[in-house]
């Protein structure tokens, strides 16, 4: 049992990262040759100093500001000020495949799920990072989900796609369950749950 907050991180600390498994660091996952063959760099897209204009401009003042400081509040008001050299800064991080080290900072916060809370292992990791990085992630997300879903997600992919939901897979379910059990046919079901799964994905193999 420990009581100071300092002992109760360092506690969490060590119990998030003795699940994390990392097979290599992320900088040598992929030496320069082989990212080079998984994609040509002109084929990327530029980062737009409109586009980053407009997710400064959208940013919700309300959220709280990463390790870096800095409010969404401020980078709203200083807008036309920090578009452009934002943009140069993305477009090369993008570019070279870096990911800038005070990005790469977050401040994390143990969240409890469920169980005892004097086990460590019912709580989750959840990171706060700088607002800036959030808006390249943002950057990315929009030309990744769009090569996604025009070439991998079938309609039968209701989460993390934009249009559906939850609902729309219980709806689709339960019209598909019903419909074979209209017609006399047998229908099994199996539900998998992976616990931990984000914690200890490996980005060099995912």
């Amino acid at each position: 049992m420990v009581r100071e907050d300092a002992e109760k991180a360092e506690l969490l600390n060590a119990f998030f990262a003795s699940v994390f498994t990392a097979k290599f660091s992320p900088q040598a996952s992929q030496t320069p040759e082989v990212r080079e063959k998984g994609y040509r760099k002109e084929d990327l897209p530029s980062v737009e100093q409109n586009c980053v204009r407009d997710y400064l401009s959208n940013l919700d003042a309300h959220k709280s500001m990463g390790p870096n400081g800095m409010h969404p509040r401020v980078l709203r008001k200083l807008v036309d000020v920090i578009a452009e050299p934002l943009s140069i800064i993305f477009e090369r991080s993008w570019r070279k495949g870096e990911v800038y080290e005070d990005r790469r900072k977050a401040n994390v916060t143990p969240i409890f799920k469920k169980g005892k809370k004097e086990d460590p292992g019912n709580y989750g990791p959840v990171s706060l990072t700088s607002i800036q990085g959030k808006v390249l992630e943002q950057l990315i997300l929009d030309v990744v989900t769009k090569q996604v879903e025009e070439k991998v997600i079938r309609s039968s992919q209701h989460g993390f796609t934009k249009g559906k939901s939850s609902l729309t897979n219980l709806i689709a379910y339960s019209d598909g369950m019903t419909g074979w059990v209209d017609e006399g046919r047998a229908v099994d079901v199996v539900y998998l749950n992976f616990s931990k799964a984000f914690d200890t994905v490996s980005h060099n193999t995912a």
